[in-house]
């Protein structure tokens, strides 16, 4: 059948990246670039105004993740909603910086993002 032993490495932290990375000869240099592209998470944001879920989907989608939002978000029907925020841990970092050029409430939401990162990294 396969001659290449197709298999899924399971990696869960920036440590298990590393080694994987270093395990496959890769430049030293480049693990630190590559470790957090190596890990997708998915984080719940609860109670986000509509508003700012479409604006924080939008960064998102920007670079590269995604986030799920209510179906009704964009017609506003509601107040608030929870969302799920959808990417490697380069790409939620890169949100954390992009929502802090936001307003206030957003700048927020960065920081407790921001927060959270810096416990599961």
């Amino acid at each position: 059948m396969s001659n290449h032993n197709i298999s899924v490495v399971d990696i869960q932290t920036l440590n298990d990246a590393s080694v994987e990375i270093q395990k496959i000869g890769s430049d030293p240099e480049s693990i630190e670039i590559m470790a957090p592209k190596a890990i997708f998470r998915v984080i719940k944001l609860e109670n986000i105004v509509l508003q700012d879920a479409v604006i924080i989907k939008q960064d998102m989608l920007s670079l590269g993740g995604e986030v799920a939002i209510s179906k009704d978000a964009f017609k506003l029907k509601e107040q608030s909603a929870d969302i799920l925020v959808m990417g490697t841990l380069k790409q939620l970092r890169e949100l954390v910086g992009k929502l802090n050029r936001h307003y206030p409430r957003i700048k927020i939401i960065s920081k407790e993002l921001s927060l959270l990162l810096s416990d599961i990294c």
